[in-house]
């Protein structure tokens, strides 16, 4: 194998491993784990709660329980019940470095310590661990300011305690009752009508382009699609332009967009309520109809793209009475912006009919509005 790997070289670096088995040991019925030694066949473990507070549970080996199902409770241990507290750090190092040999990559292994070791005694631990050929070396001394995760409890048991730990398989818990709120403006747990849909790897879509006067960048609307009981439908919307003044605003609308898109059902409301968006600067007149605002814009692509794949049905004739309103609304808006001085623009800021352009820059003689292209 050796000549093999010479000759052909090998696809992993490293090959065995002894991993970190701690809490798998909990979960299999608290047995040993790794190639550690059993830290107590009795202790308590202290467990830190979801609401902060902390926990003392008695936690006893398997094997120790085993043994004092079938012996009894009043038994002596035989001598080959060895827990972490006989051993020596040296001990623990032998184990390892023996170990070591036959495993090429580092092993899971934590040198338990007393409080109390002298720092030329800790010293030494690693000195050994390295003569012995150990890839690495952890270990672990309880102190005041952090305590310990781990305490060794005497054979008699506490009566603070509860009872030893009972055997596998547990009986399986009673239902919770379900929580009632006090009145019916308390708010309880998040109901969900219908489950987003899962997104596949690719989706087929198509990008809109739209020109926007106030705007000097065009904005780009990508719509994508998915297929649903056999009917297309729109999935997700993306909205990019150079102009960054858009970025923020533009990332919340398509996130919420989309979020709505995914939970399927009748989404054509969404058009609805982007072309009811009136913007008080004034809109726009694009295609020969006025559109009230940009956002009342993005709302007609929308809606464009969910009648060319068929979600929605083409225009009815009521549609037109309502570019006809809007447009009459639209004409007011530009009769009065026909009223303000003569190459004075509105103000963003203040609204006012006082905004000039000065070498490339926007400012407002009415207020402190300066910007510059």
């Amino acid at each position: 194998m050796r000549a093999k790997i010479a000759e052909d070289g090998i696809r992993n670096a490293l090959l065995t491993s002894i991993a970190p088995t701690g809490t798998i040991s909990l979960f299999a019925d608290n047995v040993s784990s790794g190639i550690e030694p059993v830290f107590s066949f009795r202790h308590t473990r202290n467990m830190l709660m979801p609401d902060g507070s902390n926990r003392e549970e008695e936690v006893a080996d398997y094997a120790y329980r085993l043994f004092r199902r079938l012996k009894g409770e009043q038994a002596p241990l035989p001598d080959y019940f060895v827990d972490a507290q006989v051993l020596s750090p040296e001990d623990h190092v032998v184990m390892q470095a023996t170990v070591q040999k036959h495993v090429d990559s580092s092993i899971s292994k934590t040198i338990n310590l007393p409080a109390e070791i002298p720092f030329d005694s800790f010293k030494d631990i690693y000195r050994q661990a390295y003569a012995l050929g150990c890839k690495g070396c952890t270990t672990y001394r309880p102190n005041e300011v952090t305590g310990a995760v781990l305490a060794v409890r005497d054979e008699a048991p506490s009566p603070q305690l509860a009872p030893r730990q009972p055997e596998l398989p547990l009986p399986a818990p009673p239902p919770a009752p379900s929580p009632r709120p006090a009145d019916i403006f308390e708010a309880g747990g998040v109901v969900y009508m219908t489950q987003p849909l899962s997104r596949p790897e690719a989706l087929p879509g198509q990008t809109y382009k739209i020109r926007w006067p106030d705007s000097e960048h065009a904005l780009y609307i990508t719509l994508n699609d998915i297929v649903q009981d056999g009917r297309r439908r729109p999935f997700e919307v993306f909205i990019n332009s150079k102009n960054m003044e858009h970025y923020a605003w533009t990332v919340a609308l398509t996130r919420m967009i989309s979020a709505v898109f995914r939970r399927g059902g009748d989404v054509s409301f969404v058009v609805e309520e982007m072309k009811a968006v009136f913007d008080p600067r004034g809109g726009a007149w694009m295609d020969g109809r006025y559109v009230p605002s940009l956002l009342a814009a993005i709302g007609d692509v929308i809606e464009r793209h969910m009648i060319e794949i068929g979600f929605l049905p083409a225009k009815p004739q009521r549609t037109v009475m309502t570019d006809r309103k809007v447009a009459a609304a639209g004409e007011a808006l530009l009769t009065d912006q026909r009223s303000r001085p003569a190459g004075f623009a509105q103000c963003p800021k203040c609204g006012q009919a006082a905004l000039i352009r000065i070498e490339g820059c926007d400012q407002c003689t009415s207020c402190d509005y300066s910007k510059c292209w």
